[in-house]
């Protein structure tokens, strides 16, 4: 019984002396929540572009195209993905100017570049069943005057960083 009393008096004590120093221990302060980003409104459409147009953004992702040592296909839509100029470059492969053009043509219809896609498929692949849609990099809305008159699809390279890179010479172009 002594024991018993002894441990509780000592338990008594303890508690008594811990607890208000741990009851006064500092909380941290919660990191303030960041608001959702507000999504910006797409960039409107504008007329389709011309063919001399078009043919400048071709020869200047064929150069980069070149420079890379990959030949390509390489395809020029309108704002509704109508195609407006196409060329497949000697020892392209066979499939290269219709995955640009599908790359173009998502890239016109969605108003973003095909690589928004592919960097999408982890989270959400449905995106492979939107209509129009490549899931590959390459295909960039072109720009004029802040509005899309076209884009540019480039395929042919083994990597599609290498046809994105030449797809964006050609976007540069028409600046």
């Amino acid at each position: 019984m002594r024991n018993a009393l002894l441990l509780s008096a000592v338990t008594g004590i303890a508690l008594l002396v811990g607890v208000p120093a741990w009851a006064q221990q500092a909380v941290p302060p919660a990191a303030p929540i960041a608001a959702p980003a507000v999504p910006q409104p797409p960039m409107p459409y504008g007329m389709p572009m011309s063919l001399a147009l078009a043919k400048k953004a071709a020869a200047a992702a064929e150069a980069e195209a070149m420079k890379t040592g990959f030949p390509s296909g390489i395809v020029i839509v309108g704002p509704n993905g109508e195609t407006i100029y196409s060329e497949k470059m000697d020892n392209s492969n066979n499939s290269a100017v219709m995955s640009a053009e599908q790359k173009a043509r998502g890239a016109a219809l969605y108003r973003r570049p095909s690589q928004f896609f592919q960097e999408r498929m982890a989270q959400a692949p449905f995106v492979v069943y939107l209509a129009g849609v490549s899931v590959i990099g390459g295909g960039i809305p072109l720009v004029v005057d802040g509005h899309i008159v076209g884009a540019i699809g480039v395929s042919g390279a083994p990597t599609s960083s290498s046809d994105a890179q030449a797809a964006q010479a050609g976007a540069d172009a028409v600046k």
